[in-house]
């Protein structure tokens, strides 16, 4: 079976740049929004990122025509019956992601690959409401998609060595290094990057010094590209905490448990980049 025909669901941050990347490199590819509005909204993010490339000299006039003209938007997941492989990028709630992973299980031909962009959740509990077990994995792009050069495979328990190796090939026929880990919460990046971001907040806490002086330590002294707290802006406050808080439910282990800082300023709404104010002041 080749892949020529992606399904993404959901077309919010990382599902419009998987649809966008996957458009770009030649597949047929369809978005599902839950409503009109969010799939317009995910429709003008897709343009503007492509018109960003377009301007920088990324894409071809050519191309950039090519690209729009394989993307096609939908609120209806029937529309899924003909891909070969579907892509599932809705927020990182376990029972929604069972409840897609059903409709699709009923929705999509027997041969289709069914993939979680999840970051941290389970793709094995995933693939238990399926009754296509060994086609189940995840497929974890990093954000933003048409810039970060990696995918990070996770094999469920019972993913197949010939699924994994299509999602392999087809990850490379995106341009994107593959990596595979285990079905293990945070599986390799957000394992060792959640600890990371959690110390950075508790020294905060502790008075270690100004977020100002951490993140220009890790930058200047690590040469990372950015510093814990400009890191967490970017990633997402909810977001760290989310995955945060999956890992200490699997785990039970200190390293996981949540900052009371970082709790106070989610419930605040001090999100990061995406409220305006996270760390920092974007407003």
């Amino acid at each position: 079976m080749e892949i020529k025909r992606v399904g993404v669901v959901g077309c919010g941050l990382m599902g419009s740049g998987i649809a966008e990347v996957c458009a770009r490199h030649g597949y047929t590819t369809i978005v599902r929004e839950v409503n009109d509005d969010l799939m317009e909204r995910g429709r003008a993010r897709i343009k503007a990122s492509m018109d960003r490339a377009l301007k920088r000299g990324k894409l071809s006039q050519e191309e950039y025509n090519q690209a729009w003209s394989r993307l096609s938007f939908t609120t209806n997941m029937e529309d899924f019956r003909d891909c070969d492989l579907v892509i599932e990028a809705v927020v990182e709630n376990m029972d929604l992601k069972k409840e897609v992973f059903r409709e699709l299980d009923r929705i999509t031909p027997s041969h289709a690959i069914l993939a979680s962009n999840t970051s941290s959740l389970s793709i094995t509990e995933m693939a238990s409401v399926t009754n296509r077990r060994p086609q189940v994995l995840g497929m974890h792009f990093f954000n933003p998609v048409p810039v970060m050069p990696l995918i990070e495979l996770v094999r469920g328990l019972e993913t197949s060595d010939e699924t994994l190796a299509k999602a392999r090939a087809f990850g490379e026929s995106l341009g994107k290094e593959i990596i595979v880990a285990k079905d293990t919460p945070g599986f390799i990046v957000n394992l060792l990057l959640i600890p990371y971001l959690l110390d950075a907040v508790r020294w905060l806490e502790h008075g270690l010094a100004t977020k100002e002086d951490i993140d220009k330590g890790i930058k200047l002294g690590l040469n990372h590209p950015m510093g814990p707290f400009t890191l967490l802006d970017f990633v997402g406050l909810d977001t760290t905490l989310f995955i945060a808080d999956a890992m200490y439910e699997e785990f039970r282990d200190p390293r996981y448990a949540a900052p009371p800082l970082l709790r106070r300023m989610v419930a605040a709404g001090h999100l990061g980049r995406k409220s305006g104010k996270g760390f920092y002041d974007y407003s």
